[in-house]
């Protein structure tokens, strides 16, 4: 299967479809998409930039959507290079092996605020999107906490055992997945549920389920992550008790609206539908809250916002993405992996609308600028660069696009 990163997504699409003998037609009924769309993909006149679709079509040809998207992507810099070759070890910390690079860890049990202080680091790490830097620190940080908690009796040990989850999740759970290490991000978040359940906090086990929605949706399936995260909403429901537990609630509508954005299998009108009733529910607990950073996190009417240009983006709403941009100001969650997130979307909406491809690329490049190496492995980014390249585009755009496409690893 073509599976060449530099690749032109149509063409990964009609070189699986030929080679499962499928004709456009069947493809497209299976898919639930329409002969003519995919037509237009295949010869690159249109965008193949929605997760559904690209998920829909991957498992109506029964290949992995990595086949369609080049997913894991090949590093483009340095620093997105390093987070990949620190993955060996992490992967051998969350199996309880110590790397052989490791020192000998015979080393007394760290203070728990020096533990504590390294946690939120990964954290903000993780949100300021320098993955290289947090691939390299998890390992030890890993190691330290498990033998800090499983020695750890008395009081001390709900605190570390709260510290490895929060360890795990976002910092560690999230990395892989935007990395696409699918596999690795449902062990990472395996083993902080099996923290939390030292922990005996049916709020921390919601928020266990929060995280396990994320990693079901990158793995393809969002009804069972659209159910996942439903049974922790109720969870939470049943909790509440002050500022974080609406927060957490609030996150749970959020993934809840994505998982539905995500389903191609609901018709389009009934998931706009739906999408907006979660969006309201959470923009009602945002306006309760107001801009939070529990759980490490950061919700709060700032991230519902991103959500309504990010959803309406992957429903194909285009002007009404851009038109949600109004008033809304990222920067001031001081996690630069979220800003990304608005203006790639954002460029991608741009995209799609006649005559406003120069403001897409500014957008994309706003997004570079934020966070490079969470762009540099994002694969509808490069879809849009990818298509944006075959656009007739004012000289400056045009040449600003070009440097952004060599970045990302596409022959411009």
């Amino acid at each position: 299967m073509d599976t060449d990163p530099t690749g032109h997504i149509g063409q990964r699409l009609r070189s699986a479809r030929r080679q499962r003998g499928m004709s456009l037609r069947t493809l497209a009924g299976l898919a639930g998409l329409s002969p003519g769309f995919l037509s237009m993909v295949e010869n690159g006149h249109r965008h193949l930039d929605r997760t559904g679709h690209i998920v829909s079509l991957a498992e109506a040809l029964q290949i992995a959507p990595a086949e369609l998207t080049g997913q894991p992507l090949a590093p483009a810099d340095f620093l997105t290079d390093s987070a990949h070759t620190a993955i060996p070890s992490l992967r051998l910390v969350m199996m309880g092996i110590a790397p052989a690079t490791f020192p000998d860890r015979y080393l007394p049990t760290l203070p728990t605020p020096v533990l504590a202080a390294r946690v939120g680091e990964a954290n903000r790490l993780y949100h300021a999107a320098e993955y290289g830097h947090l691939a390299a620190e998890l390992p030890t940080l890993l190691a330290d906490l498990h033998t800090a908690a499983e020695a750890a009796t008395g009081a001390d040990r709900p605190l570390l055992f709260g510290l490895l989850a929060d360890a795990y999740h976002p910092a560690c759970t999230l990395l892989l997945k935007n990395l696409g290490y699918t596999d690795l991000a449902f062990i990472a978040v395996t083993r902080a549920a099996k923290a939390i359940a030292e922990l005996d906090d049916p709020v921390r086990t919601a928020l266990s389920g929060f995280f396990h929605a994320h990693v079901l949706m990158a793995a393809g399936s969002p009804d069972q992550a659209f159910a996942r995260a439903g049974q922790a909403a109720d969870v939470v429901g049943r909790h509440l008790s002050g500022p974080e537990t609406h927060a957490l609630l609030g996150e749970l509508h959020l993934i809840q609206a994505t998982c539905l954005a995500h389903d191609v299998r609901r018709s389009g009108a009934d998931r706009t539908q739906e999408v907006g009733e979660y969006l309201s529910e959470a923009s009602d607990l945002a306006a309760r809250t107001g801009e939070t950073k529990a759980w490490h996190l950061n919700f709060g009417p700032t991230n519902v916002g991103i959500h309504h240009v990010s959803l309406n983006t992957e429903l194909g709403l285009h002007s009404q993405a851009v038109s949600a941009r109004r008033g809304l100001k990222p920067e001031i969650l001081g996690a630069p992996g979220r800003q990304a997130a608005f203006h790639a979307d954002l460029g991608r909406s741009l995209a799609h609308l006649r005559g406003r491809e120069a403001e897409a690329v500014a957008e994309l490049l706003n997004a570079e600028r934020a966070a490079p190496q969470r762009i540099h492995a994002n694969a509808p980014v490069r879809s849009t660069v990818a298509t944006l390249l075959e656009r007739r585009l004012p000289s400056h755009a045009a040449r600003d696009l070009r440097g952004l496409a060599h970045r990302v690893g596409l022959q411009a």
